[in-house]
């Protein structure tokens, strides 16, 4: 199609709740929860990677799949904390820290419950910490979920969706 004049370009930043309307991906789907939860698996496995190198000096591989830089336990914490905290997203900081916190120390709990009833082993240990809750969490790790759902969805969140929601869908001529 031939246009004559002057064209602008609209840039968007689109906020989660805002979405691109076009977009395969718009709102929450299973498509975002899709892409979410790999982008959760790889960045958890980073953040894995250097809190191992904070606390002992060293790289250690965290991942949890046989190849790639995969830790699905983080993807799939990411997927909860889109669909559980999206409802949050325009609370206070505080509010959001709380559930952040709250959700984050659930899921760890029972995913460390899960894996030593399922498979016998135990991942981490929490019983000479202060504050911990049957050695499977503690307040502090509570508190850094608490940090870093804030940080997802303040940030992370709005920054995937648009990156996300930029994929074409197939359907744009």
């Amino acid at each position: 199609m031939i246009r004559f004049g002057k064209q602008e370009e609209k840039v968007h930043n689109y906020t989660p709740e805002e979405g691109r309307k076009d977009s395969f991906a718009h709102g929450l789907n299973f498509y975002k929860l899709f892409f979410v939860f790999i982008i959760g698996c790889i960045i958890g496995y980073c953040v894995e990677m250097l809190w191992c190198y904070l606390r002992l000096g060293y790289f250690e591989s965290r991942q949890g799949l046989i190849y790639g830089p995969f830790s699905p336990v983080y993807g799939m914490g990411a997927v909860i904390f889109t669909v559980v905290l999206y409802r949050f997203r325009h609370s206070s900081s505080l509010v959001i820290f709380l559930a952040s916190g709250v959700i984050g120390g659930i899921f760890e709990y029972l995913c460390s419950l899960f894996q030593e009833l399922i498979f016998g082993t135990v991942s981490w240990e929490y019983s000479n910490s202060p504050l911990n809750v049957h050695g499977r969490t503690n307040v502090f790790y509570s508190a850094c979920w608490g940090i870093l759902g804030l940080i997802f969805l303040k940030h992370m969140l709005p920054f995937f969706t648009n990156l996300i929601e930029s994929i074409p869908n197939g359907r744009e001529k």
